[in-house]
């Protein structure tokens, strides 16, 4: 590829388009964070930058939830009576004011802007594929074809730390087979955690095969060490190339770690940008690996100290799944992240708390594949592909009632008794509750039809809420304290706000569900799950999923904020920006 070749994404129609899309999104997601407070001017909405000077004019519907659907392609921009072009970058500066863009954080925002500008772009170079073929294309084509990424935030696709070559190579969406590095990790620095009836050794030949593991070993003896001293730990390759060569340099100089080289399995980036699917065997297990890139308000590490509980956690979670009849009747499964490998660098654990980046370079976690687990017919997608609209207007969502051949509240009914009534029992039960968006949920299909749910992304986004609740020690670190009046949104916000209302928008406006019939049926099924569990009745009081509004929770807001370290990980509730309330769009129902 030749230097130009490496940008010829970046054109001037296609930039035009990406930053327009961008746009679009800021004003509706600006607005729904009540960050701005577009004002009606005849038939649209105009919005003034903070010296009152540019203004932004559009056209929009606006739904329940306080849901913008702006429409992209009515954004006009003026200054002085004179028109310019959409920017994206400008627009920030104009409205940085009003945004809470701090001069420290400003630029380095318009860097994430600028990077996820530049991956629309590329996107934009791909041969349009509608809905409805995405739907009927695998699992992996349909990972590999999402456009958006989060539908709340704005700055989506930052990827601090690639290069462009380095995004060809590894961004989701080039759909780039990947080959993991793999290192020698000194046990003394080393840990390797796994799940119940997994044992080191074989697991490694699963994964790798007898003929890797043997070349391996031969590295190793060649230089005079022994295969036994050592664990094997899968690494990002652009973690190896941009962080470990240099800032573990000493780890690799006293042969603590030592570089074997590539696998010889292929494997595709997942949406998460650090979790690889196996390609080559889609049997086998995802990889998930330590990425020291700044995305979406993280540094995307992974902490060894983390890793060592994540297996028995992922193991208690099962079990009550399996014993539970409500959950069982559902079809709701995990994908078990199974085994964790991580590496404690003593030098920067010497020099940093246990929140620092620095301790989170070098660690990996295998993950169960859901490929095993389906029946004849059925195929998987990931939920996040439900909102993704085609270059037509179309959902996936939409092309899904279509090929299911069901009324649309139907379909949406078999999608809610999949996805959401485990969700309401496993809080309501359990005080249990998951970080359930779409790129953490897969759904399983069978001719459009959502047969049922797979949760994955365990050990780190689940949280018991019941300070008293009875958890085995080594799953003690998920029980969280959160405030009474907070608890409920985390199906308020992570499900209906940021999920359900880009999904009701979409059906809505594509005229196959109307809003109304939506939330009814969201309701509906809220309801028959609480009738048919009358010993909850004093929680259901408790926690009322029918109150008429809830606290807006605005997650831009955090990024705006904070774009490095969005949450503090040690009070993750204390670190929520509410600001007023929604209108509980299930309490008329």
């Amino acid at each position: 590829m030749s230097l130009a070749d490496t940008v010829a994404h970046l054109s001037p129609e296609r930039w035009e388009q990406a930053n327009r899309q961008l746009v679009r999104k800021a004003l509706a997601e600006f607005a729904h964070e009540r960050l701005i407070t577009p004002q009606k001017e005849g038939e649209r909405y105009v919005v003034r930058s903070d010296d009152g000077l540019t203004a932004y004019r559009f056209t929009a519907v606006r739904r329940a939830l306080d849901h913008w659907q702006v429409d992209a392609g009515s954004i006009t921009r003026t200054r002085d009576g004179a028109e310019l072009p959409l920017a994206a970058l400008d627009f920030f500066i104009e409205l940085k004011q009003a945004l809470g863009l701090s001069d420290a954080i400003l630029p380095v925002y318009l860097e994430e802007i600028s990077s996820t500008l530049s991956g629309t772009c590329y996107k934009l170079t791909k041969p349009p594929i509608t809905s409805a073929e995405l739907v009927r294309s695998g699992f992996q084509a349909i990972e590999t074809g999402m456009t958006e990424g989060h539908p709340c935030f704005v700055a989506n696709n930052g990827r601090l730390g690639f290069g462009v070559h380095e995004y060809l190579s590894y961004a989701p969406e080039t759909a780039s087979p990947v080959r993991l590095v793999w290192l020698a990790a000194h046990r003394s620095r080393a840990a390797f955690t796994a799940g119940v009836g997994i044992a080191y050794e074989s697991f490694v030949r699963e994964e790798l095969g007898e003929e890797t593991v043997e070349r391996f070993d031969a590295v190793l003896r060649g230089q005079n060490l022994d295969p036994a001293d050592y664990l094997l730990i899968p690494v990002h390759p652009w973690q190896w190339w941009n962080k470990l060569t240099v800032t573990f340099a000493a780890e690799i100089a006293r042969r603590n770690l030592v570089c074997l080289g590539e696998g010889d399995d292929e494997y595709l980036a997942q949406q998460s940008i650090r979790t690889f699917f196996n390609r080559s065997h889609p049997e086998k297990h995802y990889v998930k690996t330590a990425l020291s890139v700044l995305n979406m308000g993280f540094m995307r590490g992974l902490s060894a100290a983390y890793m060592e509980a994540t297996p028995a956690i992922n193991d208690w979670l099962a079990q009550l799944i399996e014993n539970d009849p409500v959950l069982k009747s559902t079809g709701l499964s995990i994908i078990r992240e199974r085994a964790a490998v991580g590496y404690r660098h003593l030098e920067y654990e010497a020099a940093t708390d246990r929140y620092s980046p620095y301790r989170k370079m070098l660690a990996a976690l295998w993950r169960e594949s859901p490929v095993p687990s389906l029946g004849d017919g059925e195929a998987l997608a990931t939920m996040a592909s439900l909102v993704h609209v085609d270059h037509e207007g179309r959902s996936v969502a939409g092309a899904l009632v279509e090929r299911s051949g069901l009324a649309p509240t139907e379909w949406l009914r078999t999608y809610l008794q999949a996805y959401y009534t485990p969700l309401l029992h496993s809080f309501y039960a359990y005080d249990l509750v998951f970080m359930p968006h779409g790129e953490n949920t897969i759904l399983v299909l069978r001719d459009g039809v959502v047969r049922r749910a797979i949760y994955k992304d365990i050990a780190e986004e689940i949280a018991v809420m019941d300070p008293d609740a009875v958890l085995p020690p080594e799953v003690r670190r998920i029980r969280v304290e959160v405030p009474e009046d907070k608890k409920l949104l985390s199906i308020f916000t992570d499900v209906f706000d940021c999920f359900f209302r880009f999904l009701a928008a979409a059906l809505a406006d594509e005229g196959i569900l109307a809003e109304d019939d939506f939330w009814r049926t969201v309701a509906e099924v809220t309801r028959a799950y609480q009738e048919a569990h009358p010993e909850l009745a004093e929680k259901f009081r408790q926690y009322d999923m029918f109150a008429p509004e809830f606290a807006l929770s605005c997650l831009n807001r955090l990024q705006l904020r904070n774009n490095e370290q969005m949450v503090d990980l040690s009070d993750p509730a204390g670190a929520l920006q509410l600001i007023g309330t929604l209108k509980n769009p299930v309490a008329g129902f």
